[in-house]
C-alpha cells in the first residue's frame, strides 16, 4: 500500500506539464520553428558571466572542500554574504543566523509552512496565485484559504480578504512581481494589508505572518517599485531564489530570511530549521551556496523581459485582448476570449499557440503567456494571436 494523498499528488495533472509536452511532439511534426510555447516559466536569458567565472574560481580554489557537507542552514561567509547584500540594498541590520538557505523558493516555502503549521492553521493566498501553494500548504498539514482575484488590477480585493481572515490564519502568502500575472503590488496596498494584518494579530492574540515569496523580486520594470516588505510589516517571513534573477531554475538555490525583530523569532527560526530536518533538506547545494551568494548582487539581462513585455503588450491589446499592465516577471495573464478559459486554451493550440488556462492559478476566464522566450518568437507568433482573436469575430 501507498499513501493515497501522495499517489494523488504523483497521478494528478499538471496543465503546465501536459501543454509543454504536447508541445514537444507537435513541435516533432510541424517544427520547432512552427510552435510558439509559452507555457513554462524558463528564464530564456543566460546567467551573468560572472557566475560562470565564480563556478571555475570555486572548483580551481578548492577542488577537495567544496564538495562537502555545509551546515544544515548553509555555510556562515554565504549567509553572511546574502545579509551584507539586503543590507546594503535596504538599510537593514541582518545577520547570518536570520538566514537559512534552502533548495530554491519552493524548499523555502515549504520550510516556512512546515515549521509554522499547528493543527487547524489556515493560510491565506490571493489569486491568481501559483498553483503548488495548494501543495505546499496541505502537505503542512494545513488549509489553504484563497481570496478570489480582484481583476481590473490584480492588487487584493479587502473586501473579500477581510470575509476570509480568521483566527484560525496563521499566515498570509504574497507573491509581487506576480506569477502569473506580473503585477506588482503597490505600497498602497501592501501598507493596506499590513494595517489589517496587525489589526487582527492585535484582535486574535497571535501573530499573523505574512510570508513573501519573492522569486521575481528583481525582475521589475522601468519606474516600477517592489517594496521591501520586512519595513511594512514587522512580521515577515522572506522567501527568496535566484533561479529568476540569475536565470539558475535547475540549480535550487534559495534561502529563508527569518528577521530578528518579527514576533516570536526565536521559536520561528529553529522550527524552520527543524522542518529543513524533517523533510531531508540536509543542506542547499554547496558549490551554488558560494556561487549566489558571491553573485548576488547581479542580475540577469531583465531588459529584454521588458521588451518582450511591451511587445506583448501592444499588440495584444490593439488585436482586442484585455491585457493587465505588468509590472515584472515575465508572465502576462490576459482575458481568454471566451468564459471557459480551458476550451480557449483548446482552440489556441488549433494555431499551435500554448498558453496555459487561467483556472489552475484560481483566476478562471484568463491564460497565462510566459513571454521568457526570444524576441523573434514573439514576432512571429502574432499573426497566430491575430488569427485566434479572428476566430472569434
Amino acid at each position: 500500500m501507498v499513501s493515497e494523498r501522495m499517489l494523488g499528488l504523483g497521478t494528478a495533472r499538471s496543465v503546465i506539464r501536459e501543454l509543454f509536452e504536447y508541445g514537444n511532439q507537435r513541435k516533432a511534426e510541424v517544427g520547432a520553428e512552427n510552435v510558439f510555447d509559452f507555457s513554462l516559466g524558463n528564464p530564456s536569458v543566460p546567467a551573468p558571466r560572472e557566475v560562470n567565472e565564480a563556478i571555475i574560481r570555486i572548483l580551481q580554489e578548492n577542488p577537495d572542500g567544496i564538495h562537502c557537507y555545509t551546515s544544515a542552514p548553509g555555510d556562515v561567509g554565504a549567509r553572511q554574504r546574502f545579509a551584507d547584500s539586503l543590507n546594503r540594498r535596504f538599510g537593514e541590520n541582518y545577520g547570518p543566523d536570520e538566514f537559512y538557505i534552502t533548495v530554491g523558493a519552493a524548499a523555502a516555502l515549504c520550510c516556512v509552512l512546515n515549521g509554522l503549521s499547528c493543527p487547524g492553521d489556515e493560510f491565506i493566498v490571493f489569486a491568481p496565485f501559483f498553483p503548488e501553494y495548494k501543495v505546499f500548504i496541505e502537505g503542512a498539514g494545513a488549509k489553504m484559504v484563497m481570496v478570489p482575484p480582484e481583476i481590473e488590477g490584480f492588487q487584493i480585493d479587502f473586501e473579500a480578504f477581510e470575509q476570509r481572515i480568521s483566527a484560525q490564519t496563521k499566515g498570509v502568502i504574497v507573491n509581487s512581481p506576480n506569477n502569473p500575472s506580473g503585477v506588482v503590488y503597490s505600497r498602497e496596498t501592501l501598507e493596506r494589508l499590513a494595517a489589517i494584518l496587525e489589526a487582527k494579530s492585535a484582535e486574535y492574540g497571535h501573530p499573523i505572518y505574512l510570508i513573501s515569496d519573492e522569486p521575481y523580486r528583481e525582475i521589475a520594470f522601468s519606474g516600477v517599485e517592489v517594496s521591501w516588505l520586512p519595513q511594512i510589516y514587522q512580521d515577515t517571513i522572506v522567501c527568496y531564489s535566484f533561479s529568476k534573477s540569475l536565470s539558475l531554475p535547475g540549480e535550487r538555490l534559495g534561502y529563508v530570511l527569518v528577521p530578528r525583530t518579527i514576533t516570536e523569532a526565536e521559536k520561528v527560526y529553529p522550527a524552520v530549521a527543524g522542518a529543513g530536518r524533517s523533510l531531508g533538506y540536509v543542506n542547499a547545494p554547496s558549490l551554488f551556496q558560494q556561487v549566489t551568494s558571491l553573485c548576488c548582487d547581479l542580475t540577469s539581462d531583465i531588459g529584454i523581459y521588458e521588451q518582450n513585455c511591451n511587445l506583448l503588450v501592444r499588440e495584444l491589446r490593439n488585436m482586442g485582448y484585455h491585457v493587465v499592465q505588468p509590472g515584472g516577471a515575465f508572465y502576462l495573464f490576459p482575458r481568454s476570449l471566451e468564459a471557459d478559459d480551458l476550451a480557449f486554451s483548446e482552440r489556441a493550440k488549433q494555431y499551435d499557440l500554448l498558453l496555459v488556462p487561467g483556472s489552475g492559478f484560481g483566476a478562471p476566464g484568463h491564460f497565462r503567456i510566459s513571454y521568457c522566450v526570444p524576441t523573434e518568437t514573439i514576432e512571429r507568433s502574432l499573426e497566430k494571436f491575430r488569427a485566434l482573436a479572428e476566430s472569434y469575430r
